[in-house]
């Protein structure tokens, strides 16, 4: 029997979560978290899984501030297990966790990039409009790195991973195995 395979065994809880997100995250899968939420016991810690490429940074944003609230406002653990993939907006759910409850399985991968953003502009009619046309970009632009370096503070914070580390290596897509997300302090341990 491996060593992770023994580890397991020091975290009964994460046998059977009870919230369970697999696939893209999107509307569909916050209506899947928020069903899956009300249905918990109403005491005890609360397991949260996930195994995702990837999606919507808001609508992830969003999963994390439920699970945020829902600590604050009821004082209940809560545990994150990454499961195979948990790449972008994965991560940002991750976020909403502190480091010491967070928990990935072997051969688990993170991924954390950069926002990323596909716009055109198309600037037609008067000239102050179309100054603001690019204002108003770049204030989304703006705003959107703000959110990102939020976010970025959020899940390294308690590990030994800088920022400045992470904002170096997220523009190429920095990709995290399990063993290392460990070491690095970016989750409790690896079952």
């Amino acid at each position: 029997m491996t060593d992770a395979a023994n580890n397991a065994r020091n975290y009964p809880l994460l046998a059977q979560p009870h919230v369970q997100l697999s696939g893209q995250v999107n509307d569909q899968m916050y209506a899947a978290f928020k069903q899956q939420l009300a249905d918990v016991p109403t005491d005890g810690a609360i397991v949260f899984s996930i195994t995702t490429l990837g999606g919507d940074p808001e609508v992830a944003r969003a999963m994390a501030d439920d699970v945020r609230l829902l600590r604050d406002y009821t004082q209940r653990e809560t545990l994150f297990l990454g499961k195979v993939a948990v790449y972008s907006a994965g991560a940002t759910f991750m976020s909403a966790f502190p480091v010491d409850k967070r928990i990935l399985t072997r051969g688990t991968r993170l991924m954390l990039h950069e926002r990323q953003i596909t716009k055109t502009i198309n600037l037609s009619g008067p000239l102050r409009m179309c100054v603001a046309s690019i204002q108003a970009t770049l204030h989304e632009i703006e705003q959107s790195i703000d959110i990102e370096e939020e976010g970025f503070r959020d899940l390294i914070a308690g590990s030994r991973v800088t920022f400045e580390e992470l904002h170096e290596k997220a523009p190429a897509n920095w990709y995290i195995g399990a063993d290392e997300a460990r070491d690095l302090g970016l989750v409790l341990d690896v079952i």
